[in-house]
């Protein structure tokens, strides 16, 4: 599979950073990062970072982002994903990066809707251990912090706090998925071996924010780029 042209799932956290790395790593071309925003916030879905934050992310990492907008329901963003997808295959591209690690349900999802458009589905963590994942993503010198996380399992303490080693105790002490794979934490990377340079975040403030989970959210209102 060397030399094949791929797209990579950019969420702008933790897991789909690495996945991307080690597809590059493993002698996939990675031609394009492709990001889902809401229609609605004009925000990540999940880790609520904003558009033009994430296009600063791919800029230092030197590959084209592509961001759709996408609808709250599932149908149609199954509909919107395939269309995003389905467009990039005419510019050669033949599979997909994800960055999944032990949920079945969403692996048997992308597994059938990449079957269904012709394209291969690529998972570089599958299965890994993830206190090894994690302790990899931080021995490499990537750089995250933690964005989003559930109210009931962190305080806004939390909130923007680096994802290393005392996140880390502080999640194995609560019995908490290290890799935060159930939705109770999310990241974002502001530096890492792919990073020309550095993202430093100078304002922002923790933001609570209550629907059908209490969330803690980051709001980033100004950075820097900075040399290494």
């Amino acid at each position: 599979m060397a030399n094949l042209k791929v797209i990579a799932s950019w969420s702008g956290g933790k897991d789909s950073c690495l996945a991307c790395y080690k597809a590059i790593k493993q002698g996939y071309k990675v031609k394009y990062l492709l990001n889902f925003i809401s229609k609605k916030h004009k925000r990540g879905c999940f880790h609520g970072i904003e558009a033009k934050l994430m296009n600063l992310q791919a800029e230092l990492i030197g590959i084209p982002l592509i961001q759709k907008q996408v609808s709250p329901d599932m149908k149609k963003y199954e509909e919107e994903f395939k269309e995003a997808v389905s467009k990039l295959k005419s510019k050669g591209i033949k599979a997909m990066v994800f960055g999944d690690i032990a949920l079945e349900e969403h692996r048997a999802w992308i597994e059938r809707v990449c079957e269904e458009i012709k394209i291969k589905s690529i998972e570089p963590l599958w299965k890994s251990e993830p206190i090894k994942i994690t302790k990899e993503f931080i021995d490499l010198g990537f750089k995250s912090i933690v964005v989003s996380a559930k109210a009931g399992l962190f305080g806004k303490e939390w909130i923007g706090h680096q994802f290393d080693r005392e996140f880390l105790d502080y999640l194995k002490n609560k019995k908490i998925d290290i890799c935060g794979e159930n939705g109770e934490f999310h990241t974002f990377v502001v530096d890492g071996p792919m990073f020309k340079k550095r993202i430093e975040i100078t304002k922002s403030q923790p933001v609570f924010k209550k629907g059908f989970w209490k969330y803690w959210f980051l709001d980033i209102q100004k950075w820097q780029v900075k040399n290494k």
